[in-house]
């Protein structure tokens, strides 16, 4: 079944390599750090779905070999900032979550293809996990000021590690809050609530990221309801520029197989179009 999308093409923003300064680096809960950055004029523009990649500073011991993707939380252009959430997971946020106030960091971007919002569109449903929050945040904002209603199913380990403020950021948003904590995360249990909004108030597009079980079910439900939809790829990549081919994944066009980086032709891709969850390298 072909499900019509809106023509993805990236975003018309130049990009840039610049010196970034901290303003801000705190924790919002016991798992995930807000970052904010002084920002010259050339980076502090970006669509939703697009991500920057930062050079991490090097500590003793612990120094992060390649620069790390990541995708914007937030961008205000008016303030000249770009803001981050992100989980210490491994060296280089472990090295982000070292940086303070006053310090310098590099920073390339806006890079990728973000999020499209049909012209149509009255009301969508997105459907994030942990940090995959951060990435879908920004549609929020994007689609109220357009009229566009949002819903989301918005899934973590707890109600603590939910960051639904930091989701929503204030505008008005139909949130169902799902965790591991009480087994309503489970597969089975998104599921029955994500075809109870679908029969309730079918949306004109889904979004998701990362999360490869989401996927498959979001894949299933939009083929069945006949809703298209788009997703944002968490991938490995080294350069971000498309050279390196570190970040391909295969990707369905017209019937066959063909394997796209996530870096330039990504992170967001046509939910239907993703192949599987094969990782290179």
């Amino acid at each position: 079944m072909s499900i019509a999308q809106p023509m993805r093409t990236p975003a018309d923003f130049p990009v840039a390599d610049a010196r970034c300064t901290v303003r801000s680096n705190r924790a919002v809960n016991g798992r995930y750090r807000h970052l904010v950055l002084e920002a010259p004029p050339p980076l502090c523009r970006a669509a939703p779905g697009q991500f920057f990649h930062l050079l991490c500073p090097p500590a003793s011991g612990d120094d992060p070999f390649l620069r790390r993707p990541m995708s914007v939380y937030r961008i205000a252009p008016a303030k000249q900032a770009i803001e981050f959430l992100y989980n210490v997971v491994g060296a280089g946020t472990r090295s982000l979550a070292r940086l303070a106030a006053g310090d310098a960091m590099s920073v390339m971007g806006p890079l990728g293809v973000g999020f499209t919002i049909g012209p149509t569109y009255r009301h969508i449903l997105m459907v994030a996990r942990g940090v995959g929050l951060a990435t879908m945040a920004p549609v929020v904002p994007w689609a109220r000021r357009r009229g566009i209603r949002v819903s989301a199913a918005l899934s973590a380990r707890s109600r603590a590690d939910l960051m639904e403020r930091e989701f929503t950021q204030g505008e008005d948003v139909r949130v169902y809050p799902v965790f591991d904590q009480d087994g309503s995360s489970d597969v089975e249990q998104v599921e029955s609530l994500l075809r109870a909004i679908l029969a309730e108030d079918r949306p004109d597009a889904m979004f998701t990221c990362g999360s490869n079980r989401l996927m498959t079910l979001l894949q299933k439900l939009g083929l069945e309801y006949g809703v298209p939809g788009e997703i944002a790829l968490e991938q490995q990549m080294a350069c971000a520029l498309g050279v390196c081919l570190c970040c391909v994944r295969p990707i369905r066009i017209g019937g066959a197989i063909v394997h796209k980086r996530v870096c330039c032709e990504g992170p967001v891709f046509d939910l239907q179009q993703v192949a599987g969850t094969w990782r290179h390298g």
